[in-house]
């Protein structure tokens, strides 16, 4: 048994100062977190994605969608999907189709015949929960309320990703391999001065975006890509993505992960849109994904691949704005960052600092 400073058993102070400056206490601590994060991460993906219900669905009408029969038709599909159809008129089935083009709405209901009949376009690839959740509820509330319905996919799936997920999964691939790579730099690397490690960043970046668009197109052939855009919104993604670890690790240190995997993965990731698309996910989740860079990645991703000539600039700036304010934290606190050589600009401001 240990012993004090005079031969006597330890006191209760000895025995803690003891443990602290063991090994054991960060092991302990990281249990502790490990086994947090593992209840977190399957607590927020359940959340999000186990049991997606309609909340608002934005929706296109033209015709007398809110008279007699047509009326009755809308009444029954918000009392069936339990939310509301946020109406959006228009004067014509060419206005309401370019509106789903910009994704300003999920669906086309068109009400013919003083609302005897109905068409339903639904749009696979805005949404493909979206599109089987109306498109499922729609023949039923028809066959009630006496309608004639007919519902399309106007703007279907590609053939390899039926279930619209393969964008959710390149992105994904490059969220997580984007700050994996800051990780392996600051280990591997740690030598790097802050202007290095930045175009190190870029170049694993520019790197993996490649090869993530070239193995889903050319290789497996599960979507086809406009390559040149789907590959530099993969890169930008690492980047953005690395960055915000390396702006983490500048801030807090060794726990840098934490705050990384938070924002990236247990937020980010299920509020993303991919896997489940934003109608469909609780209300404030759909609402802050667009402003995360996993979200703002499918979402370019989603128009460069399903709407070209629709391009939003809102999520490249999503994504910008993150990158631009990740380097510079970690330039204005370089000195900080576990990191550089000798004599190089991250000891040098650590030096003046001082």
């Amino acid at each position: 048994m240990p012993h004090g400073a005079h031969g006597r058993p330890p006191t209760r102070r000895e025995r803690w100062n003891s443990f602290k400056e063991s090994p054991f206490l960060p092991a302990t601590v990281l249990a502790l977190i490990l086994a947090a994060a593992a209840g977190l991460f399957a607590g927020s993906y359940t959340y999000s994605m186990a049991d997606p219900t309609p909340r608002h669905v934005p929706t296109a009408a033209v015709g007398a969608y809110d008279e007699g029969r047509g009326g009755t038709f809308l009444a029954g599909m918000e009392k069936a999907l339990d939310a509301s159809l946020k109406i959006r008129a228009y004067d014509s089935r060419t206005a309401a189709l370019e509106a789903m083009d910009d994704q300003e709405v999920f669906a086309v209901l068109d009400v013919r015949d003083s609302g005897r009949s109905v068409v339903l376009d639904v749009s696979g690839a805005s949404g493909a929960s979206v599109a089987e959740v109306l498109g499922k509820a729609a023949p039923a509330v028809g066959e009630e309320t006496g309608v004639a319905v007919t519902v399309r996919d106007v703007k279907p799936l590609q053939e390899g990703d039926p279930r619209g997920l393969v964008i959710f999964y390149i992105s994904l691939a490059a969220v997580i391999i984007g700050f994996v790579g800051a990780i392996q730099l600051s280990v591997h690397a740690r030598a790097l001065n802050p202007l290095e490690r930045i175009a190190f960043t870029a170049a694993y970046a520019l790197l993996g975006g490649f090869v993530i668009a070239a193995v889903v197109d050319w290789v497996l052939g599960a979507l086809e890509l406009p390559f040149v855009e789907s590959w530099l919104i993969l890169a930008l993604t690492m980047f953005t993505s690395g960055m915000v670890f390396t702006m983490f690790n500048t801030l807090f240190g060794r726990w840098a992960m934490l705050p990384t995997w938070g924002l990236m993965v247990l937020l980010g990731n299920p509020s993303s849109g991919g896997a489940v698309s934003w109608p469909l996910l609780p209300s404030p989740l759909g609402v802050i994904g667009r402003w995360l860079p996993p979200g703002a990645s499918v979402n370019a991703q989603h128009t460069a691949v399903y709407f070209p000539g629709h391009q939003h600039v809102f999520p490249f700036l999503v994504l910008g704005g993150w990158a631009l304010v990740s380097c510079a934290v970690f330039w204005t606190w370089r000195h900080r960052h576990p990191g550089g050589r000798e004599g190089g600009p991250s000891h040098a401001a650590g030096g003046a600092a001082a």
